[in-house]
């Protein structure tokens, strides 16, 4: 089974989306910030990262160029989930390697149409 990492400090997001990405088919591990989740990946790499943006201790952007750099971290799917709403933020995420972007608040709907663009589902 494939794993999802949820990575968000909201414990409530962690687990609505937990629920939608069990149901959807994954394995999930959560982390509450970037670092938490970098230090994850450096042990078990997870085939997606369900990432959100604004978190203490180390931002989703900086957990995303940081997993770039580590080996295997070309692997997994990133999918930004954030209420990061400006174009030219959508851009950085995607040009520093984001597969893809959802906006919250977001909908089991949502989450498995963005999945399936990345083709994940």
């Amino acid at each position: 089974m494939r794993t999802c990492l949820i990575v968000d400090d909201s414990r409530v997001i962690r687990k609505v989306a937990r629920r939608i990405l069990e149901d959807l088919g994954f394995d999930i591990a959560e982390a509450a910030d970037g670092a938490e989740a970098l230090a994850w990946c450096r042990t078990a790499m997870p085939d997606v990262v369900l990432l959100d943006w604004n978190m203490p201790v180390m931002n989703g952007l900086e957990f995303l160029r940081g997993l770039r750099m580590e080996p295997g971290g070309g692997a997994p799917k990133v999918v930004f989930c954030t209420v990061e709403n400006e174009l030219a933020a959508i851009r950085e995420a995607l040009e520093s390697g984001a597969d893809e972007y959802i906006m919250k608040p977001f909908d089991s709907e949502i989450v498995a149409a963005k999945f399936a663009q990345a083709g994940l589902v």
